[in-house]
């Protein structure tokens, strides 16, 4: 178990800067992912931190020891790749054992933590089965159980789950948050997907461009996001998001839209705000209420729009209509069926807007 320490870390390929001079303190035992769109630098991250990508600048260091200069197997660090790596040719148990083999443990030691490794992981049973024998859960498994033996300081992967459907993704998720209560170490994630992100880290790191947007626990980013990036990443459906001017009346300050449609401006934003500035405001999609099947927010504006859309989820239903020329989603938590083309009306909490600065794109 360790810490990792990131400091003015940065990566260039050519002329394309895909880290820009990053700082990241990773605490012993922590779960931390990195997430962002494709092309953002946290797969390169994560490959400089393993020694897989030398570091054109900065310095990273594990368990307080610097280690620019060291290869791979010398940083004590195990990572689980997307598309596992097996040995077509050997059974489960010589996959788990054979970097323990090439490290020259004795054969009982070997056998001790295989046997250790498929047991927390559950794959006991299919130590004599080959890859092409096994699902995709079970592979996964086994490449987690190869970097398990080696009790590496920490744990990498890289977007272990995209190969998997729907459903084994799921399983798949709550099999390495256990993974992480039993084994006690620390664990650096990459994903592409905010509900992975959401569900598996103490703390997410956001990325975008090569440089750091945010770091925070997920309730942190979700409701308390520093830019009109992050709110519109974390969170699904995606936060609702309209440009709009603001403009000050002898009733107070009004959001107008580019289609002209005036809503309040929330009165704790007064201060923030100034005429005519170029703003965007943000709500989620429970934060537009369908009256009819929902309590209306004391501090709320009222919308009157057709349903566009209707998308029945079991628990919950969003509702897609339209705020002047804009889509917009709210969800509903009745379980009512709603047909496309229905008038409804619909509370939009005023309480619940989130304020972005259109020039710098930060939180106002």
């Amino acid at each position: 178990m360790a810490e990792v320490l990131l400091k003015k870390v940065s990566k260039t390929y050519g002329k394309v800067q895909a880290v820009k001079e990053i700082d990241l303190q990773i605490s012993d035992n922590e779960f931390l992912v990195l997430v962002g769109p494709s092309g953002c630098g946290k797969s390169s991250t994560l490959r400089m931190i393993a020694g897989l990508e030398e570091i054109n600048s900065g310095e990273i260091a594990i368990g307080n020891k610097v280690v620019n200069n060291l290869d791979p197997r010398e940083r004590n660090v195990s990572m689980v790749f997307q598309n596992y790596a097996l040995y077509p040719h050997m059974n489960v148990g010589e996959n788990l054992g054979f970097s323990l083999k090439i490290a020259g443990l004795s054969k009982e030691k070997i056998e001790e933590r295989v046997m250790e490794a498929a047991n927390i992981l559950g794959i006991a049973d299919l130590l004599r089965r080959k890859p092409a024998q096994l699902s995709g859960g079970q592979r996964q498994r086994v490449a987690m159980g190869r970097a398990i033996v080696r009790r590496p300081d920490v744990f990498l992967f890289d977007e272990p789950l995209s190969n998997l459907d729907a459903k084994l993704r799921n399983q798949m998720r709550t099999e390495i948050k256990r993974l992480h209560q039993k084994v006690q170490t620390t664990i650096i994630y990459v994903t592409h997907d905010q509900v992975e992100a959401m569900t598996l880290a103490d703390r997410i790191v956001l990325m975008k461009d090569g440089i750091i947007e945010q770091v925070g626990s997920p309730i942190d980013l979700f409701e308390k996001p520093a830019s009109k990036f992050v709110a519109t990443f974390i969170g699904s459906p995606t936060m609702n998001m309209i440009e709009a001017t603001v403009i000050s009346t002898d009733k107070g300050f009004f959001m107008r839209t580019n289609d002209k449609i005036d809503i309040p401006l929330p009165k704790q934003k007064n201060d923030n705000v100034y005429p005519e500035q170029k703003i965007s405001f943000g709500f989620r999609a429970e934060d537009l209420v369908p009256v009819k099947y929902g309590s209306k927010p004391d501090n709320s504006w009222d919308l009157d729009s057709k349903v566009n859309l209707s998308e029945p989820l079991g628990t919950e239903t969003l509702i897609f209509t339209s705020l002047g020329n804009k889509e917009v989603v709210s969800r509903m938590f009745e379980p009512e069926p709603v047909n496309a083309g229905s008038l409804l009306n619909f509370s939009l909490n005023l309480d619940r807007i989130y304020l972005f600065d259109d020039n710098s794109g930060k939180i106002i």
